[in-house]
């Protein structure tokens, strides 16, 4: 139940197309003009391609792998925005993405924070336009929260940052895989996603599907395999955000798990139905807006216990995979009011059952009533 970290459990094919690489004669992509380079080469256009189509991706994207979501946001977030510039972002927000804030802050950057309500933790939406200012360059914003799992209203940010010219970063770590989404308007100007989480792929692995027309400088630069004599990074996109080895390993694994995720089920009857037995456990807390969209994230609280306890209980006696504490989003837990404590997070996945579902009702009730 600790699916919003990492899915701990893969589509066989992920680790099969792993092996085939591993096993095989795979090369360098990009490094050279014989059959291990280019195999390497297909491998990662594979994938480039399996991401483009899932996001529906438009002529105006281009699709750079990193090892995850925060080196991705890292490279987006410090390669656009310059000292005297103005950003908007939420109290949802993880770690990744406030502590790249916090450090342009230090350097010069202008830095505003949308607000959320206590224990629904629901954004106060009207505080972007309240916050906007001439100087205001881009929002960045976590399609979904990784603490209650509500989804941000993106129709209304994406309206909002077009009236006013902003560009707008998504952090999509939560929702890539489990929520569609569509990039075909050309509406957001960089999606970050990882590839651990809801698309069942291997660990380091992820990138950013950005529109070309962002003004982007490399924050990491290194070999690329063609203008060797150049004193700087490439310009052209993917290049420009892909210095050094790519993981081919990684991302053959992460293009097999993309392709099996096609025609996957919706998941939300089962998170309705712990939703509603839950609410069922006296002394048992939840925390979100549970009349608003969201994903299979829960977070919640067992009368005045520690989050850390009831963690190490759930596994110690039950075998159930929790994560409790901060998870690493701050602001968030300042909102709900758990500060003082933290939550303890339970996230599904395709692979969660029912009877998954209902064995962890039964201990959440075994513990509430101690």
């Amino acid at each position: 139940m600790d699916n919003a970290a990492t899915t701990a459990q893969k589509p066989a094919v992920v680790s099969e197309s792993m092996i085939k690489i591993l096993q095989g004669q795979y090369g360098n992509s990009s490094r050279g003009a014989h059959g291990y380079s280019l195999a390497s080469y297909r491998v990662a256009e594979r994938a480039r391609n399996q991401i483009k189509n899932l996001f529906h991706t438009a002529e105006q994207y281009e699709v750079a792998f990193t090892n995850n979501a925060t080196v991705a946001l890292n490279e987006v977030l410090k390669g656009l925005i310059k000292p005297g510039d103005h950003v908007i972002t939420t109290s949802w927000e993880h770690n990744s993405v406030l502590r790249p804030l916090y450090q342009l802050e230090a350097q010069g950057v202008f830095l505003d924070i949308v607000s959320s309500e206590p224990i629904s933790g629901r954004l106060n939406y009207d505080e972007f336009l309240q916050k906007l200012r001439p100087t205001t360059k881009a929002v960045i914003c976590n399609h979904a929260s990784n603490v209650t799992g509500n989804l941000l209203d993106l129709a209304r940010i994406k309206k909002f940052c077009v009236q006013h010219d902003l560009f707008l970063i998504v952090d999509a770590s939560q929702t890539a895989g489990m929520v569609p989404i569509d990039l075909s308007d050309g509406k957001i100007a960089a999606l970050c996603f990882t590839g651990h989480k809801s698309l069942y792929g291997p660990q380091g692995t992820g990138g950013v599907c950005v529109r070309k027309d962002v003004p982007l400088e490399p924050v990491l630069t290194g070999g690329d395999g063609m203008q060797s004599f150049s004193k700087v990074q490439p310009q052209e996109l993917p290049t420009l955000l892909e210095a050094g080895t790519l993981n081919i390993p990684g991302l053959a694994g992460l293009a097999a798990s993309v392709e099996w995720l096609k025609g996957k089920p919706d998941t939300s009857d089962l998170g309705d139905y712990f939703y509603q037995e839950a609410q069922k456990i006296t002394g048992l807390t939840m925390y979100g807006d549970f009349s608003a969209p969201r994903v299979n994230v829960f977070s919640i609280n067992l009368q005045e216990a520690e989050s850390a306890i009831v963690s190490d209980l759930l596994w110690e006696e039950f075998e159930i995979a929790t994560r409790p504490g901060y998870h690493c989003a701050p602001l968030m837990h300042k909102a709900l009011h758990t500060a003082d404590r933290g939550t303890v997070r339970l996230s599904f996945s395709y692979f969660t059952t029912k009877k998954e579902v209902e064995r962890v009702l039964a201990a959440l009730k075994n513990l509430a009533s101690r």
